[in-house]
């Protein structure tokens, strides 16, 4: 059985993720302390902005191609995947991340809540690559999943940081 795919709703909510990862970068600047966490936060949230950027166009290309369905998953698992996600199963895509925030979170506190929707990002990604062909982009996804990555590493070398810092 074959789940309906619609690629320009794929890209909406990749758009979605960035914008919500900017949200959230630009919230937790907002109540940084340390110079070097407000740097951070802001670099993260000019990097997702870009990443919509680039969402955008794709999602423009697509566009001007018709809106063609293009997979190479045969058993459909990156389709099911992404319907879950849609439907809010894997994570609530359109929920405001800024709405996480009390005022009163510590930055290691910040800087969990970033690593687990960097880490959701790139399992979206993941799957949303399996159906992107060539033509429209796929080697940008490749390129936005790198980065993403590269940010879950930064934000675990910050946490790390944190713990060896004295008290």
């Amino acid at each position: 059985m074959s789940i309906p795919f619609n690629a320009d709703e794929i890209f909406e909510m990749a758009g979605q993720i960035e914008r919500n990862g900017a949200r959230f970068y630009r919230r937790a600047a907002e109540g940084a302390v340390d110079p070097r966490n407000l740097r951070l936060f802001l670099d993260l949230a000019a990097k997702e902005e870009e990443h919509q950027k680039i969402f955008a166009s794709m999602r423009a290309d697509l566009a001007a191609e018709k809106s063609e369905t293009a997979t190479l998953d045969p058993d459909g698992q990156a389709a099911l995947y992404l319907r879950a996600m849609a439907d809010g199963h894997v994570f609530e895509v359109k929920a405001d991340p800024t709405q996480l925030f009390t005022g009163k979170e510590a930055v290691e506190d910040i800087l969990q809540v970033a690593m687990d929707m960097e880490k959701d990002s790139i399992v979206f990604y993941l799957g949303m690559k399996e159906m992107v062909p060539e033509r429209l982009g796929k080697d940008r996804i490749d390129g936005i999943i790198k980065e993403e990555m590269g940010h879950l590493a930064l934000l675990g070398k910050e946490l790390a940081a944190l713990h060896q810092e004295p008290c």
